[in-house]
């Protein structure tokens, strides 16, 4: 089966203590090094997912929207 240009799917296996290894063409694909922080996102009627770490800069700024401090 032909893949979308910039589509991509992995297998990956849960260990024992609920940890998983990203594959090294995932890693590579979105610039994962030892040590990064991923943030993990779920819901549990999509599922979960891995954004690319660029996105949680802007993530957050929605989440935690700026204001004006009043004092």
């Amino acid at each position: 089966m032909k893949r979308p240009k910039g589509k991509y799917a992995w297998t990956v296996t849960v260990g024992t203590k609920g940890q998983i290894v990203i594959p090294k063409e995932a890693r590579d694909l979105f610039g994962i090094a030892p040590g990064d922080a991923i943030i993990l996102l779920a819901d549990e009627k999509r599922g979960i997912a891995i954004p690319p770490k660029d996105s949680f800069n802007s993530l957050m700024a929605k989440v935690f929207p700026a204001t004006e401090d009043s004092q």
